[in-house]
């Protein structure tokens, strides 16, 4: 089953690795940051073998989006252009990843992993 795994940041300024970039992430000596960007490289590896390694991105800022709503009633409304940001919080989606994995006990274990500083993880089945 595909399962993506969303990563929610608020990297300032906005950037990746989001965990250099958050207020959380910067108090991590460089050489922690060194090995846990080791260890995340190793655990990509392994699941791009495996098969399970989809796709991924990382997005740009937030501010660059341009958002389009629905403004008034049916009939006779029209859409609406507005530059971003989406959403009025302070976590936005910075990126993705796309797996095909065998069972939701798997996807867990493997999300439980995306967890970093400053970052909020979101594991969620593809329709």
């Amino acid at each position: 089953m595909k399962y993506v795994i969303l990563i929610h940041s608020n990297p300032r300024p906005w950037g990746h690795p989001t965990v250099d970039h958050t207020e959380v992430g910067r108090t991590i000596p460089v050489d922690q940051r060194q090995q846990m960007y080791k260890e995340f490289d190793e655990l990509l590896a392994e699941l791009q073998a495996s098969g399970e390694f989809l796709t991924a991105e990382a997005l740009d800022d937030p501010a660059s989006s341009r958002v389009y709503r629905w403004g008034g009633k049916w009939p006779g409304g029209r859409l609406v252009g507005t530059d971003g940001l989406y959403a009025e919080a302070k976590e936005q989606l910075a990126g993705f990843f796309v797996f095909d994995f065998a069972t939701r006990e798997r996807a867990e274990e493997i999300a439980a992993k995306f967890a970093g500083p400053g970052d909020t993880i979101e594991l969620r089945p593809v329709a």
